[in-house]
Order: C-alpha cells, then structure tokens, then sequence
C-alpha cells in the first residue's frame, strides 16, 4: 500500500515525520513530493498510489487519470474546491477533508486582521477598539464559531447567519444573535466576517449592494475564498463609500488596482495564511493520515466530501 504525500508548500517536518510513522504503524509505504514545480512531477508520482494526502495542491481530472490505483484522496484543510470532486466519483475515488483542523488558526488571523485595520495597518493616526463594536459571522461553522467565541472576549457584539443551521439552540447556546437573512447581517456589522465557501450559489455572491448596506466605517474580513466576492461590486462600493475597508487572506484578481486606489483601507496577505501555524500544520497532517488509514481498513467515510 502506497501512499503519496504531494506537497507544493510543504508541511513541517514535524507533520511529516508523524505522518509517516501513522503509516508505517498500518504497514503502508509513504512516498514523498514535495515544492514540485511541474504538473508532470505529480502526474509520474501519483501514478502507483492508493492514498494521496494534498494541501493546496489541485486534483484535476487529468491527475486522477494517471492514478490508476488512487483510492482515496484527503485535503488536508477545510476547504476542497482544489478537487475535482465530479471526475473522483466517476473513478470511484473517495475525497475527504479534516474539518476543524485549521479552525483556531484561521479564527486567530480573522481577528488579528480586524485589529490590524482598526488600527491604520499600524501606521501613524488615530484608531478605534473592537470592544463594543457588532461583528457579523457570515456561515457559523467550525471557524465562524470559533471566531464568535473570540469576539465575545474582546467584549465584540455577536450575530451570525447560516442558512444550513436551523436550529437556534445552537446560536442561544453561544450567546449568539442568530439573525434571518444576509442582507440583516451586512446591515447591521460594524465587522464581517466571512467563511462560505466557493460553490455555484455563492461565487461572486458578496458585491456591491451588501457592501453599500454596511454601517458606517465597516470593515468586510474574507479568510474564505476570493471567487465569492463580486470585485467589481467592491470596487465600486469602496469608491463611491470612503468608508469603508476591506481586507483578505485570499488576494484578488485586482490586487494591485484595489491597492493603488484605496490604500490603507484595504489590505491582501502576501499568501494566503490561514492554516499557516505550526499547529495547525500538524494537526491537519496526522488527521489526514487517520483518515486514509481508517478509510482503507474499516470503511469509514465520515469525511467524504464527493458522496
């Protein structure tokens, strides 16, 4: 049994080594692809493997195409739209990601990214406390709650929308305002926080009149994909609003064109860092691991994302 770790951006070693012992505990051989530079290096090395564990890394259907024997392939992060989840099915081939993983990691960079605006980017100039101040958490899930928790020990008030939790038990039980639509959430956030992810319904979904409806000074805080945002809508709302600020982990298409005309009230990461900690690396290194091993010898897909 072979299993490939491919890598552009490496994990830490830490990770790696542990990876490799949960593997050889099961019997399986790991092979290793990492800061590969060439889609043919992951076509020859995915060519004799059964498991495959990726971070950023795509799985398009041509990879999958040249693994005959894959059988299961884990992201090793929350988000999956870097698989193509259609063509694994067609082959037969169960995706997983390690939700929750990443999570604390990526709720500590949203608020640490709230404060960096709050306070110029630290530059020069007077800025404002989060304390008292309303966030909005667009999608409440393992980051969006964690992000809730955060903001309420900053003394931040708390609401979120999420039209797949029905059951306002779970808001109550976070101390949290569940409001009904999205356009109430952006309407009433002095911050925004946003976690959907990119599918059909919600590409190019947060744009100009969601932007426009924002309280005064708000501030929209994506540490979930750049395609659900409409750029030319922000664009058009961060110049007729003076306003307002945006800032992202995930730099746009019109990085440079947003810079250059809004300066300081908008900001892109250099790459994305999100799950960029030690912890989070390892963490969802090993879950990854787990995952194939309990797939390929009991059968569980708990995880499996292309059902």
């Amino acid at each position: 049994m072979k299993i490939l770790i491919a890598t552009e951006k490496p994990f830490a070693r830490e990770a790696v080594e542990g990876i490799k012992a949960i593997f050889a505990e099961a019997g399986y051989e790991t092979l290793l692809l990492e800061k590969y530079t060439d889609k043919a290096q992951l076509l020859e090395a995915v060519a004799d493997v059964e498991g495959l564990i990726i971070r950023s890394d795509k799985v398009t259907a041509e990879v999958l195409a040249a693994a005959p024997k894959l059988r299961i392939v884990v992201r090793a992060g929350a988000g999956y739209d870097n698989v193509d989840l259609a063509a694994a099915k067609a082959k037969g081939v169960v995706v997983m990601n390690t939700p929750g993983q990443n999570s604390n990691a990526v709720a500590e960079l949203a608020l640490g990214m709230m404060v960096y605006m709050a306070r110029n980017q630290f530059t020069a100039g007077t800025g404002s406390e989060l304390q008292g101040k309303r966030i909005g958490i667009h999608a409440y899930g393992n980051v969006g709650r964690l992000v809730g928790r955060k903001a309420k020990a900053l003394g931040m008030e708390v609401a979120a929308f999420d039209p797949f939790i029905t059951d306002g038990a779970l808001f109550e039980a976070d101390g949290v305002r569940k409001v009904e639509s999205v356009e109430e959430l952006y309407a009433s956030s002095d911050y925004l926080s946003l976690h959907i992810p990119a599918t059909e319904q919600t590409k190019r979904s947060i744009g100009y009149k969601l932007l426009m409806s924002m309280p005064k000074g708000a501030t929209l805080v994506n540490t979930a994909r750049k395609e659900v945002i409409d750029e030319e809508g922000l664009k058009a709302a961060l110049t007729e609003r003076p306003d307002l600020k945006y800032i992202t982990d995930i730099a746009p298409d019109s990085k440079d064109e947003l810079a250059a005309l809004f300066g300081k009230r908008f900001f892109a990461t250099p790459k994305k860092m999100g799950a960029e900690t030690a912890e989070a690396n390892i963490n969802a290194g090993l879950a990854a691991a787990r995952q194939i091993v309990d797939y390929i010898e009991n059968g569980n897909t708990r995880f499996q994302v292309n059902k």
